[in-house]
């Protein structure tokens, strides 16, 4: 519930506190007095876009603020509060919007917020009628969304079926993907197996290329190594075709060792130097036996290089796999992965299929019980909004909900909703967007609100929701102006109700009365609100009717007033 709305700088108003209360609250004033700035106010504080024309003229910004219960606040308001960081001071929280030239700011309990989640906070708080709403109520969304809410559809078996629509929705763009994409994964496929079958077919082995090339040079340079060993082998230990002279190093260290054995004997510091040359004489006897052994195994081997070269080739065919063999392997590895992944792909399309099958199934099901309920719900309705119709001075108004088959199913089922309505007897009902006077829609408007506030709460909107009417009585007077007086009465008592009116006969009925008022200065018009009541208030109703004061304005005005309160 608004427990108060201060209005600073906005449209012709310098400063205005408004505290509604509970009830039903009347807000009037003579015609551009700046009256419909209070409903102006409270749709930028629920995140409505601002226009910095708005801010009066001289002042640098506007300032709206709304001060909320929220002792029982609706839905997970309390969540959403903690949530923003929103702080509350004795069962309240204080919602701000500012308007400048530039961006324009929105906060909650302190909090800044953006307008996005100001306007998600205070759709369950705050409902506001004007003739966007009238707009609204001629779109056959707008008409679908009021019969369910009546019928009780926006919960249980209307968030059933939108959840799994959009479920099935999901599934089905996931099939249309996978299946306008099954020719790619064909060609993919294809050339990932041929792939695959021709590395079988050759086999490389880990490292195969780099061992088979240096067995290949090896065989290739046979000549050159045996040349180059049996050297070494002569240098070593000499050549038995040789001249026996020819000195070799292990005879020159055998020499050595011999001389410094025998002088070791006489002289122990040469110990030393005679173990070290017998190290030597085993090393160089060690290296000679080796390259013998070496030069036994180098044989020319003509066949075996032409299978090497043969088998290069072979391993050549694969480099459009990868330049080295590593290489190769590795992509068999991945391409063995993602042929797995494709024929997964195809897996997903048959269970896609038998999944959007069975939601289909479903849907269809919960789709017959949306009509079910709908078209129980629509007689029902049309019949109670009809009486009320009655009572505001509409008696032969015609008024219907169509519910129709639509040729696909949608996210709100398989209906098509229609408000008819015919205001003339002996008229067929038609399209109420296209038959209704703004008066005629504004009524209807009226009358569909007291009959959802009555069916069972104001649509779900909590305890202490604060409901806003601009020119409800548009087009209207007289006894109606009583009725729709006497109408928004019956709903304060199940809402806050706020209405912006220029009717006397509506403005009598409520519990708190406040006027706005324009003053001139010559160059600038400021207007002013203040709650009247006593004989203000009879004054103000006097004036509202006649344009006078007189003594029989002021009767008139008191019997007005005991006509409202005797309601």
């Amino acid at each position: 519930m608004l427990a108060e709305l201060r209005i600073v700088d906005l449209g012709v108003i310098a400063e205005a506190v408004i505290e509604p209360g509970a009830g039903f609250t009347a807000v009037t004033g003579e015609t551009g007095a700046g009256k419909t700035m209070v409903v102006t106010g409270l749709s930028l504080l629920a995140g409505a876009k601002a226009d910095p024309k708005l801010v009066r003229a001289g002042a640098s910004r506007a300032l709206v603020e709304g001060r909320f219960s929220v002792d029982s606040p609706p839905g997970g308001a309390s969540a959403t509060l903690e949530e923003l960081g929103a702080e509350t001071e004795d069962g309240e929280v204080l919602i701000a919007r500012q308007v400048g030239q530039g961006r324009s700011r929105a906060s909650v309990g302190g909090a800044q917020v953006t307008l996005a989640q100001a306007e998600e906070l205070l759709e369950g708080w705050l409902t506001i009628y004007g003739q966007l709403e009238q707009v609204r109520l001629a779109s056959e969304s707008r008409q679908r969304e009021i019969l369910d809410e009546y019928a009780g559809l926006d919960a249980g078996a209307g968030a059933e079926y939108r959840e799994l629509w959009a479920k099935r929705r999901t599934a089905l763009a996931e099939l249309e993907r996978l299946e306008a994409a099954a020719g790619a994964r064909a060609r993919e496929l294809d050339m990932l197996r041929f792939g695959l079958e021709e590395i079988g077919r050759v086999g490389p082995a880990p490292g195969e290329d780099v061992a088979l090339a240096a067995e290949a040079e090896k065989l290739q340079a046979v000549d050159e190594l045996r040349l180059a060993a049996k050297s070494a082998l002569i240098a070593l230990a000499g050549d038995e075709d040789a001249d026996a002279d020819q000195a070799d190093a292990l005879a020159l260290v055998a020499a050595a060792a011999k001389n410094v054995g025998q002088a070791a004997a006489t002289d122990a510091a040469l110990q030393e130097v005679k173990d070290l040359l017998a190290d030597a004489a085993a090393g160089l006897a060690d290296a000679a036996a080796s390259i013998s052994t070496y030069i036994s195994t180098l044989e020319a081997d003509p066949i075996r290089l032409e299978w090497i070269a043969g088998r290069r080739a072979e391993l050549q065919t694969l480099r459009k796999y990868g330049p080295t063999v590593a290489e190769v392997l590795a992509w068999q590895e991945a391409a063995v992965q993602r042929v797995f992944e494709l024929d997964s792909a195809e897996d997903g399309i048959a269970r896609l299929r038998a999944e959007t099958e069975a939601l289909t199934g479903q849907l269809a099901a919960l789709a017959a019980q949306l009509s079910a309920a709908r078209k129980a719900g629509a007689e029902k309705l049309a019949g109670l909004v009809r009486a009320e119709l009655a009572a505001l001075a509409m008696p032969h108004a015609r008024l219907e909900f169509e519910v129709s088959e639509l040729p696909e199913p949608g996210p709100h089922g398989a209906d098509r909703v229609q408000l008819l309505f015919s205001a003339n007897p002996g008229a067929a009902p038609g399209p109420i967007s296209k038959i209704a006077s703004g008066g005629e829609l504004s009524r209807v408007r009226l009358a569909l609100e007291v009959v959802l506030a009555e069916g069972g709460g104001p649509r779900g909107l909590g305890e202490n929701p604060t409901l806003v009417f601009d020119e409800v009585d548009a087009g209207i007077g007289g006894e109606v102006a009583l009725e729709v007086g006497r109408r928004l009465k019956r709903l304060a008592g199940k809402a806050q109700v706020i209405a912006v009116t220029h009717l006397a006969q509506v403005a009598a009925f409520a519990d708190r009365h406040f006027t706005v008022a324009k003053s001139d200065d010559g160059q600038v018009t400021t207007s002013s609100v203040a709650e009247v009541a006593g004989e203000g208030r009879l004054a103000t109703l006097a004036k509202m009717m006649s344009g006078l004061s007189s003594q029989d304005a002021l009767e008139h005005a008191r019997q007005l007033l005991d006509t409202a309160r005797a309601a």
